[in-house]
C-alpha cells in the first residue's frame, strides 16, 4: 500500500486524514439511505393509499427519468471542481427530501411530489457518483484505490445490515416520514464533512495548491451535444471496460428485476411474514462484509483480473436456486443461502470492478465515463424490471425467476477474457490551472466510489 495523502495516519487508517473524512461522510449518507430504505413507497401506501401500479411507477419511473436527467451531468461535472459539486448535490438531495415532511405536516403531500423527489434524488445520485469517482482518483495513488473501494464496500454492507431494522423501529415510533428526515439530515452531515475536509489537513491537492480547476482546450470551450456521448464512446473503445460494462448492466438488470417477483412469491403465495422476508435478506448481508474484506487479499494472491472474472462468474450461479423456493423453514433457509452466496461474490467483485474503472479511465474522462456507466445500469434495471413484471404476470413469478436465473448463467461470457494493458496517453491527468479564486480553500478533495444506496449488485 502506498502512503496516503495528508500528514499522519488520521481517521483514514493508513490512507490519510482526507480519505478518513471522506470515508466518514460516505458512511453517514449510506446509513441515512438504508434507514430510509423503502420509505417513499411506504409513504405512498400508508399516507396516499397508492395501489401497486403507482408504487411500481414511483420506483421504476423515478429511477428511469432520473437517469435521463443525469445524462448532461457527466460533461458538466467533468470540467468543474468536484468538491463543490459534491457538496451541492448532497444539499440538493437534502432539500428535496425535506419537502416531504414539510408537505406531510401541512397536509398537502401528493404522489406527484413523491415522484418528483425520487427523480431529483436519482439524478443527484448519479452525478454524485461521477464526481466522487473522479475525486477519489486524484485523492489517492493508484495502488490504494482497491483498498479504498473495499472499505467503501464494507461500509455499504454494514449500513445495509443495521439501517433497515433501525429505520423500521423509527417508523413505528415516530411515523412514516421519520426516516425521510433522517436521510435528509445524513446528506447534510455528509456535505458538512466534505466541506470540512479542506480545513482538516491544511494540505494541498496533487499540485499542493488545493483542488485544481479542470479546463477545456481552447478549441473545445463549450459543451456540445456530442459531449453527452463521450462516456459511452470511451467505454466501448476500451477492450476491458467494454465487456465489463455489458456484463454489469445485464447482470444488475436481471438480478434487480427479480426482486419484486421474489417479494410477491414469498409474501403472497408461500405465506412468509414480513419479518421473515426482511430476515432473508438482512442476515446474508454479513457475506458482504466478509467478501469486501477478502477482495484485496484475494487480488494480491491470485491477481486482480483473475479474481474479478472469477467472482463475476461465480455470482451468476446463485440466483437460479430461487426458482426452487418452497414454503416453511426450508424455503427461508434456501433464500438465505442463495443470497449469502450471491452477496459474498458481489462484495468481492464490486471493489475490483470500481478499481478497474478508475485505473483504466484518464482523469479528465472519469466523470463522463462513470455517468454513462450509472445511467446505463439504472436504465437497464428499470427496463428489465418492467419486462419481468409482465413475464411474472403471464408465466407466474416462479417461472419468471427461473428464466432470469438461466439467463444469468450466460452473463460470465460477457466478462473480459484477459487483462489488457492500461491505456497510456497525454490525457491521463486532467488539464488544470491553479485555483486562484478569492476565498478558495487549500486542502483535499473528497469523494466516494459507490452509490449512497448500495445493493447486492
Amino acid at each position: 500500500m502506498g502512503p496516503g495523502p495528508g500528514p499522519g495516519p488520521g481517521p483514514g487508517l493508513g490512507l490519510g486524514r482526507r480519505f478518513g473524512w471522506l470515508w466518514a461522510a460516505y458512511g453517514t449518507s449510506a446509513l441515512g439511505t438504508w434507514l430510509a430504505f423503502g420509505a417513499l413507497p411506504l409513504i405512498a401506501i400508508q399516507v396516499l393509499d397508492a395501489g401497486p401500479a403507482r408504487v411500481a411507477a414511483l420506483s421504476s419511473v423515478g429511477a428511469a427519468v432520473g437517469a435521463v436527467v443525469a445524462v448532461p451531468l457527466g460533461p458538466w461535472v467533468e470540467f468543474r471542481r468536484k468538491r463543490p459539486v459534491l457538496i451541492g448535490l448532497d444539499l440538493a438531495r437534502c432539500a428535496a427530501l425535506l419537502t416531504i415532511p414539510v408537505a406531510y405536516a401541512l397536509g398537502v403531500l401528493t404522489f406527484v411530489q413523491l415522484l418528483l423527489v425520487s427523480i431529483v434524488v436519482a439524478a443527484a445520485d448519479i452525478g454524485f457518483r461521477a464526481a466522487s469517482g473522479a475525486y477519489l482518483k486524484t485523492l489517492l495513488p493508484a495502488g490504494d484505490l482497491l483498498v479504498a473501494n473495499a472499505r467503501f464496500e464494507s461500509t455499504a454492507w454494514t449500513t445495509t445490515i443495521v439501517g433497515p431494522p433501525l429505520g423500521g423501529a423509527a417508523i413505528g415510533l415516530l411515523g412514516p416520514v421519520a426516516t425521510v428526515v433522517a436521510d435528509a439530515v445524513s446528506y447534510l452531515l455528509s456535505a458538512l464533512g466534505i466541506r470540512a475536509i479542506g480545513n482538516g489537513d491544511g494540505g494541498g491537492g496533487k499540485n499542493g495548491s488545493g483542488e485544481a480547476r479542470p479546463v477545456r482546450r481552447a478549441d473545445d470551450a463549450r459543451m456540445r451535444a456530442g459531449d453527452l456521448l463521450d462516456g459511452w464512446r470511451y467505454i466501448l473503445a476500451d477492450p476491458t471496460l467494454r465487456p465489463l460494462f455489458l456484463h454489469t448492466a445485464v447482470f444488475n438488470g436481471l438480478v434487480m428485476a427479480t426482486e419484486p417477483l421474489l417479494a410477491v412469491l414469498m409474501l403472497g403465495r408461500l405465506g412468509f411474514t414480513p419479518w421473515q422476508y426482511g430476515l432473508a435478506f438482512a442476515v446474508p448481508a454479513i457475506g458482504g462484509l466478509v467478501g469486501a474484506r477478502l477482495a484485496r487479499p484475494l487480488a494480491a494472491r491470485f491477481g486482480q483480473h483473475r479474481v474479478l472474472v472469477g467472482s463475476g462468474a461465480l455470482r451468476a450461479l446463485w440466483p437460479l436456486g430461487l426458482a426452487f423456493l418452497g414454503p416453511g423453514t426450508g424455503g427461508l433457509l434456501l433464500v438465505m443461502g442463495v443470497e449469502l452466496g450471491l452477496i459474498f461474490c458481489c462484495a468481492v467483485f464490486n471493489p475490483l470492478s470500481a478499481t478497474c474503472r478508475l485505473e483504466r479511465t484518464p482523469a479528465d474522462r472519469v466523470a463522463r465515463t462513470l455517468t454513462a456507466w450509472s445511467v446505463t445500469t439504472k436504465a437497464t434495471i428499470a427496463l428489465l424490471t418492467a419486462v419481468w413484471g409482465v413475464l411474472g404476470t403471464l408465466l407466474g413469478p416462479r417461472t419468471a425467476l427461473g428464466l432470469a436465473g438461466l439467463l444469468l448463467l450466460a452473463t460470465p461470457l460477457l466478462l473480459p477474457r484477459r487483462a489488457a494493458a492500461l491505456p497510456v496517453g497525454p490525457d491521463t491527468e486532467p488539464r488544470a490551472e491553479p485555483d486562484t479564486e478569492p476565498g478558495a480553500e487549500p486542502g483535499a478533495e473528497p469523494g466516494a466510489a459507490h452509490d449512497p444506496a448500495p445493493s447486492r449488485t
